[in-house]
């Protein structure tokens, strides 16, 4: 784990170094952003320029997806509606709420509409249930389930290209308890720890005696559309519920060997997926 933490942290921890940028020029603040990635991350020249050439096709483009996170609102809009929030992070948790709780299915259900059903009965009301909330919803299989917390224990921590109208954006998944959190990389990059989700998915295990877990997803629609998020949850059924040799070699290349991860190699993975 400690490899794919290192390998996330390619800009330093201290959100200073963007806020003191706001009384710059556009140009001279994104320039210099860069230079000081150089002169106080280490990480910065060894995965700095792999990132910027997945995502980006021009040193230019660069330069404004920089102006986009440091200053996000120009002129009264909103530069980039994905990185609105970028700069402000999750409210830290005290000590002893450091361990993230299990959810329960008690907290958003009544057990009762659902504790004399079978699977299948089951199944339709979860949909059913969720079809008028701005959630993701749907059901695994005990096997499915079994695959996934497995593949969990031992991949933590993953990247997930999201499809952009540019060309693709990182978003860092973790796993914890009984959840998925997913955030953008440069969320992550700025605000470590205490970067804010921009979906959660929680599985739910209470009906589990009866083979069907229940899945519920959450996302910040100042981040994600309803489609942009599907689309993560249908990355990561890829990743961690399927068996398929070229998407296990990646996640264990992404763990054990980050030097040797290529991120080229992620994106052909999903480059099917098409949002709709």
């Amino acid at each position: 784990m400690e490899c794919a933490r290192k390998f996330l942290r390619v800009l330093p921890k201290n959100p200073q170094l963007f806020k003191r940028s706001l009384a710059m020029s556009s140009s001279s603040r994104a320039k210099e952003a860069i230079e000081q990635l150089k002169e106080t991350n280490p990480y910065y020249n060894k995965y700095a320029d792999k990132i910027a050439k997945a995502q980006l096709t021009s040193a230019e483009e660069f330069l404004d997806r920089i102006e986009r996170v440091v200053n996000p609102i120009k002129d009264g809009q909103s530069q980039a509606r994905s990185y609105s929030e970028l700069l402000n992070p999750k409210q830290k948790l005290a000590k002893e709420q450091a361990e993230v709780p299990h959810k329960k299915l008690t907290d958003i259900m009544k057990m009762e509409l659902i504790a004399d059903k079978n699977a299948e009965e089951i199944s339709q009301i979860w949909i059913e249930y969720h079809k008028t909330k701005d959630v993701l919803a749907a059901t695994l299989t005990t096997s499915q389930y079994q695959t996934l917390t497995e593949r969990a224990k031992e991949h933590p921590i993953f990247l997930l290209p999201l499809p952009r109208s540019e060309g693709f954006e990182f978003i860092m998944l973790q796993f914890a308890a009984n959840s998925v959190h997913f955030t953008p990389l440069l969320a992550y990059q700025v605000h470590q720890e205490n970067a804010p989700e921009c979906l959660t998915l929680v599985h739910y295990t209470e009906m589990q005696d009866k083979g069907i877990i229940l899945m519920r997803g959450e996302y910040d629609t100042k981040v994600l559309t309803a489609q942009e998020a599907q689309c993560l949850a249908n990355e990561l059924q890829m990743f961690y519920y399927k068996t398929d040799e070229n998407k296990l070699k990646l996640l264990q290349t992404f763990t054990k060997r980050p030097d040797e991860f290529k991120h080229m190699d992620l994106i052909k993975e999903v480059e099917n997926i098409q949002l709709s």
